[in-house]
């Protein structure tokens, strides 16, 4: 069974960091790009960062550029994907997902995007 799950939200202050995680199992996702969204209430869900398949390309939402970094561990059973947010803003709060399409290339586009995991909140006062 295919599982994406999403790990290290929580409550932080403007300008405190967070790590978020994202194990995916339950087939091969090696080869498979990765992405985190966010949705935020009222909003659309909005792409924030893709990491391709080898983790050798990243590409970014210019608002979370420069202070967000995206990388991924591919072990034999279990792709890990980290979402690295510094300098944080109230404005970053939302719900985080992380999502995995079949092409080995990342899209900014969510409709592109097979498995998704069920999100971990991200708040951040002022």
């Amino acid at each position: 069974q295919v599982q994406l799950v999403e790990s290290g939200g929580g409550l932080v202050q403007a300008g405190d960091s967070l790590r978020l995680s994202c194990a995916a199992s339950g087939r091969s996702f090696d080869t498979s790009a990765m992405g985190w969204f966010r949705q935020a209430p009222g909003k659309e869900r909005e792409f924030v960062a893709t990491v391709t398949w080898s983790g050798g390309t990243t590409y970014y939402a210019d608002s979370v550029k420069g202070r967000f970094t995206v990388s991924r561990f591919n072990a034999k059973n279990t792709v890990t994907v980290y979402l690295q947010m510094n300098s944080l803003k109230p404005e970053d709060t939302a719900v985080y997902y992380c999502a995995a399409r079949s092409s080995s290339y990342g899209s900014t586009n969510p409709n592109e995007y097979a498995y998704w995991g069920q999100g971990t909140q991200v708040t951040v006062s002022s």
